[in-house]
């Protein structure tokens, strides 16, 4: 199933993608797209509906980000060893984990607004993991799977200049902004994607190719990434895990890195989980 929701800011209604690319209503089915919808309860009442007979939803609605009222936003730096090379930094040993703000996040089309002060905008195509019941203390790599709901994109776009020269020996002022999590555009469910260490990965800025690479140059998978946080953290149904990056982004290229600028339009996508497009705007 691609699920995801629709409407004005903070006024999403949920909605499932029919066979025919049309978006249809869900808000008979189920309140939102969040928490307790995820489970596997959830989204086997989902499953049991006829969505032929769903209302279609007319017109082209913006669309929010596809999970609503996320409580943790759990971000992945340096997890792809193409993404390491370019930036010249070692493999790490373990996860790094950060944490992007919550309210950072926007649909995957709203516009990526510049912070007051900033002079190093970047992007990051990755993958995100949605949780879809309550972990702690998973006991293996192998049931991990069973605590992941589906997967959507996010860019991670970063400020470099406050994650590393202003970084205070943390990366998290230069990911937390606002809008610095556009996540969507639909939550495609995990019996969907065969294979999520083999998916192709692209970014590009104005039509110019940026980021091109793949899940699997990936460090730490998916399945390993949700069972390492669960050691660390409850995670709760909604909570999302972005996993890293590969190469391309504006920091590592050469001679000169091209960091985005107002009017930049930035597309970007991954294989079996859409596209994002954004314009980038200055904070007002």
């Amino acid at each position: 199933m691609k699920l995801v929701r629709f409407g004005p800011a903070g006024r999403e209604k949920p909605g499932i993608i029919d066979k025919d690319g049309h978006i249809r209503n869900l808000s008979k089915i189920v309140p939102d797209i969040a928490g307790e919808t995820l489970s596997s309860a959830g989204l086997a009442k989902i499953r049991k509906a006829k969505i032929e007979k769903l209302p279609k939803v007319p017109g082209k609605p913006r669309l929010g980000p596809c999970v609503g009222n996320v409580r943790h936003f759990i971000a992945i730096g340096l997890n792809f060893t193409d993404h390491a090379a370019e930036v010249g930094m070692p493999l790490p040993k373990e996860p790094i984990v950060f944490a992007k703000a919550p309210n950072s996040i926007c649909g995957p089309n709203d516009n990526v607004i510049i912070p007051k002060g900033s002079t190093k905008l970047d992007y990051e195509v990755e993958l995100c993991i949605v949780i879809g019941r309550r972990a702690q203390y998973i006991k293996s790599q192998a049931e991990a799977k069973n605590y992941i709901a589906g997967y959507t994109i996010c860019n991670d776009v970063s400020e470099r200049s406050f994650q590393l020269d202003r970084s205070g020996g943390q990366w998290d002022k230069g990911k937390g902004a606002q809008n610095f999590g556009p996540v969507g555009p639909w939550l495609v469910t995990r019996d969907e994607i065969k294979d999520v260490q083999n998916l192709k990965m692209w970014t590009d800025v104005n039509g110019e190719k940026r980021q091109r690479g793949s899940t699997k140059t990936m460090i730490f998978g998916a399945e390993y990434l949700v069972w390492y946080c669960s050691q660390f953290y409850v995670l709760e149904p909604g909570d999302l895990i972005t996993t890293g990056t590969p190469p391309g982004v504006a920091q590592g290229m050469k001679p000169e890195p091209k960091f985005l600028k107002p009017g930049d339009i930035i597309t970007m996508g991954i294989e079996g989980l859409g596209e994002q497009r954004q314009k980038v705007v200055a904070a007002k």
